[in-house]
């Protein structure tokens, strides 16, 4: 298995990200890989993309546009429709790869990033299958579910202030990602500051901060609309999450029509933990190998 450093086109820039191949040859399936809101590639991207290519999948991890290793000003700007179109146009540059084959190519997604891929594949994008962590269904379940009504209402506040700024060109009013109970950080749930912390390597590209307009963004609901995603999709669920309730992600598994539901012990980050990473790359591993025909 070997890496290299890769770069494509996205709308008005272009994406960083690494691409990982398996030591096999022929026409090989590829998973797609982004993560969450703020999270870039290195904090466990590049872990489970090695693991899917020692199991015979070649992975693409990428950073989203504004994050990361990929440019874009300014920085720290969660659009969703943009890093809808950072998906698109990872998917479409892998099926241009020699050794890649364009009919089997997934997308794996964690968090927020799974509030994408589950959007596009319920709007048609043609993909073989998805792999959804920790999954997002409800944005403003997921805020309430985080710090109650409260906090929803701060968030609200500080995202007015910030596209009223970028209304005149002034520079972005950004605020904490993750933080204590009680903070205005987008994320202030009891298990935030420790899992960021842990899934952080020393020399990682993430910084606490987002621009505060991603509070005004159409919130994503999806329970009622994934019965319009065709692919095999498996919903990685994790019990005692924080951050996007965990009820929601099994009922979004009933009414996929092939959706497949896999529970975990722990919280928001735990895929990322030693303890329960084997088991949910396991999983993942047995999923893609049954819908994409793994090689390895």
């Amino acid at each position: 298995m070997g890496w290299e450093e890769v770069h494509f086109a996205s709308g008005d820039g272009q994406c960083a990200g690494r691409l990982f191949r398996p030591d096999a040859g022929g026409e090989l399936p590829c998973v797609v890989m982004g993560s969450g809101l703020s999270c870039v590639r290195d904090q466990g991207l590049d872990v489970f993309a090695e693991h899917l290519a020692d199991a015979g999948v070649a992975a693409l991890a990428f950073d989203y546009r504004h994050w990361g290793e990929s440019p874009g000003e300014p920085r720290s700007l969660m659009d969703p429709a943009r890093q809808r179109e950072d998906w698109l146009a990872a998917v479409a540059w892998a099926g241009t790869l020699d050794g890649i084959d364009l009919t089997r190519i997934a997308m794996w997604a964690y968090s927020m990033g799974t509030g994408h891929t589950q959007a596009l594949a319920a709007d048609g994008a043609e993909v073989a299958a998805l792999v959804c962590v920790a999954p997002l269904l409800n944005g403003r379940r997921s805020i309430l579910h985080i710090g109650g009504p409260g906090h929803m209402v701060r968030l609200t506040v500080a995202g007015a202030r910030d596209g009223a700024r970028s209304l005149r060109s002034a520079a972005p009013y950004r605020i904490p990602v993750a933080g204590p109970p009680g903070s205005l950080a987008v994320i202030n749930s009891p298990d935030t500051v420790p899992g960021f912390a842990a899934i952080t390597p020393p020399d990682s590209t993430w910084r606490n901060e987002v621009c505060a307009r991603v509070a005004l963004a159409p919130p994503y609901s999806l329970v009622r609309k994934v019965h319009r995603i065709p692919c095999p999709t498996l919903y990685c669920v994790f019990e005692d999450d924080d951050v996007n309730p965990p009820k929601l992600g099994r009922r979004a598994a009933e009414r996929a029509p092939r959706g497949e539901l896999r529970e975990y012990p722990g919280g928001h980050f735990a895929a990322f933990d030693d303890t329960i990473f084997n088991q949910v790359a396991a999983d993942q591993v047995e999923f893609l190998r049954r819908h994409l025909g793994a090689v390895a």
